[in-house]
C-alpha cells in the first residue's frame, strides 16, 4: 500500500500521551519520519509524573510503517527547542509538519471559581504551558519549515473558534489558552502565507486519552462502561481519531484550503473519510452544541 507522507518529516511536540501520540503514530502510519518531543522519559518523569514515555511514541510511530525519533525536549526552555530544530535540520534538511500539541497542565486548572480565587501561579503556568511553549516552538521551527512551499502546522486546542468564542471553558486561565491557541493558527497562516504554507487549528472532539480514561475508571476497550457515570461520554473518540485528522491533512495536496480555519476531528472525517478505530465518525463539537450544551438527554444517533 502507498503511504502518502514517505518522505516527509514531522516535529510533533508535546507527543508523550493522548492526542499527541496518536497524531504521531498515525503520522508514522501513512509513512512519515516523526520527532516526538516532550519531557517524560525512561531517564526521567515529567512533573505530571505519569508512566508514558516518548520512547514508547516513537516505537509505535516505527511500529505503524514510519521511522519514530524521540528527543527529550522542555518546550518552554529555548535552547532546547533550538537545538532540538538544528538537530532536524541537520539530520533531515527539511521539516514538512509541525504539531504544535504541548499542554501538560492537566493538574494546574481550577474549575467553576472566578480568577480572584485561583491560585495565581499554577493559572499563570497553564498559560506558559499552553501558549508559550508553542510560540517558542514555531519561532524556531518555522524557519526550516518554511524552507519549502507545501509546510503544514496544526495547532491542537480544545474547542473550535466557533464555540469557544461564544462559550465559557469554566475557567479563565483554561479559557484564555484554548481561545489563544486558535488565532496562533490564524496568525502563523498569514505570517506563513508568503511562503506557501498552511497553519490549521484543530480540536478533537472529548478525547479518550489516558488520563480521562483513568478519571472514568475504564480503559479503551471497554470505555462504554463510564456511560453509567457520563451518559455523554457516548459521543467520545479515541486519541487515533484526531491522529487521522492530521494525517490526512499533511497528505492533501488542496490543504491550503485550511489554512487560518479552526476545525474539528469531526468536521474533517467527513470531508477525508476517515473513521475513529471503530469504524464511527463522532462529530463531537456538533453534539455538544445540540444535544449536551441543551441539557437534552444522551443520544448519538446521527452525531457519531
Amino acid at each position: 500500500m502507498t503511504k502518502p507522507l514517505t518522505g516527509k518529516i514531522a516535529l510533533v511536540a508535546g507527543a508523550t500521551r493522548g492526542a499527541g501520540r496518536q497524531i504521531a503514530v498515525q503520522l508514522g502510519a501513512a509513512g512519515a519520519t516523526v520527532y516526538a518531543t516532550g519531557r517524560s522519559s525512561r531517564a526521567s518523569r515529567s512533573e505530571m509524573d505519569r508512566p508514558e514515555t516518548i520512547e514508547e511514541t516513537a516505537e509505535l510511530v516505527t511500529a505503524a510503517g514510519g521511522e519514530g525519533i524521540p528527543v527529550v525536549v522542555d518546550h518552554l526552555v529555548s535552547e532546547q527547542v533550538r537545538d532540538l530544530v538544528a538537530h532536524i535540520d541537520a539530520e533531515q534538511g527539511r521539516l514538512d509538519v509541525l504539531v504544535n500539541d504541548i499542554w501538560g497542565a492537566e493538574s494546574l486548572v481550577t474549575w467553576n471559581e472566578p480568577v480572584w480565587r485561583q491560585p495565581l501561579e499554577a493559572g499563570l503556568r497553564t498559560l506558559r504551558l499552553a501558549v508559550d511553549t508553542h510560540i517558542i516552538t514555531s519561532h524556531f521551527a518555522l524557519p526550516l519549515l518554511a524552507r519549502r512551499p507545501g509546510g503544514l502546522v496544526v495547532e491542537i486546542g480544545d474547542g473550535t473558534t466557533a464555540y469557544n468564542d461564544h462559550n465559557y471553558r469554566v475557567s479563565l486561565f483554561y479559557d484564555l489558552a484554548k481561545v489563544s491557541v486558535n488565532r496562533l493558527a490564524f496568525s502563523q497562516a498569514k505570517e506563513l502565507e508568503p511562503y506557501g504554507c498552511t497553519a490549521v487549528a484543530l480540536s478533537p472532539g472529548w478525547l479518550r486519552s489516558e488520563i480521562m480514561l483513568e478519571i472514568f475508571g475504564v480503559t479503551e476497550e471497554n470505555w462504554r462502561d463510564a456511560l453509567d457515570k457520563e451518559p455523554h461520554f457516548a459521543i467520545s473518540e479515541s486519541p487515533a481519531y484526531v491522529g487521522r485528522a492530521v494525517a490526512a491533512l499533511a497528505a492533501d495536496e488542496d490543504r491550503g484550503r485550511w489554512s487560518g480555519k479552526s476545525v474539528s476531528s469531526g468536521e474533517l472525517a467527513k470531508v477525508y473519510g476517515f473513521t475513529d478505530l471503530d469504524g464511527s465518525q463522532p462529530d463531537a463539537w456538533r453534539y455538544i452544541v445540540e444535544v449536551q450544551d441543551r441539557g437534552k438527554p444522551a443520544d448519538v444517533t446521527g452525531y457519531r
